[in-house]
């Protein structure tokens, strides 16, 4: 099986979905890891030269991670999971939208459903992110705001963290 270094994304607008496609040299439990515990994501979420900071996060159906990513001129984008379904080492799903520092939505930004589907393939983790929105216009403004280069560049990120263990 010929492993996919690169992010590679298909839209299907009807549907109001973006489909994400990766894999990681690790194997899946550190791949696992690093998408669900705060001191490994604010590692590597953030493209840089942006960062993340985690402000709380429980990992578990009905938890909530907050956190924000941090640019170099010291501005702050609040952002929250919460957590609908969780499968250890196989999937999660969540919903994912910007906030403000306390964790209130911010009603006027999308807002996104994820699903996060993690398969071994040897020594190497195959992850597939399902990321469906409330509108194809929804769809558009993520799209726009940079979503496709930003989580290469994070994806990229996590190369280095994992190479690293």
């Amino acid at each position: 099986m010929m492993l996919t270094k690169e992010t590679i994304y298909s839209k299907d607008a009807s549907n109001k979905k973006l489909s994400v496609e990766r894999d990681f040299d690790a194997p899946l439990e550190v791949v696992w890891k690093a998408w669900t515990q705060s001191e490994l994501l604010d590692q590597w979420w953030a493209p840089k030269p942006w960062k993340a900071n985690t402000k709380s996060m429980d990992f578990r159906e009905g938890g909530t991670w907050l956190y924000y990513m941090e640019g170099p001129d010291g501005i702050r984008q609040y952002c929250k999971v919460d957590y609908k379904s969780i499968v250890p080492n196989k999937s999660f799903a969540g919903f994912d939208g910007f906030c403000d520092e306390n964790g209130v939505t911010n009603t006027e930004m999308p807002g996104m459903d994820w699903k996060c589907v993690f398969t071994s393939v040897g020594n190497t983790t195959k992850v597939e992110v399902e990321v469906t929105f409330a509108s194809e216009t929804d769809l558009e403004k993520i799209v726009e705001m940079g979503f496709k280069e930003g989580f290469a560049a994070a994806h990229a990120n996590l190369d280095e963290l994992l190479a690293a263990q």
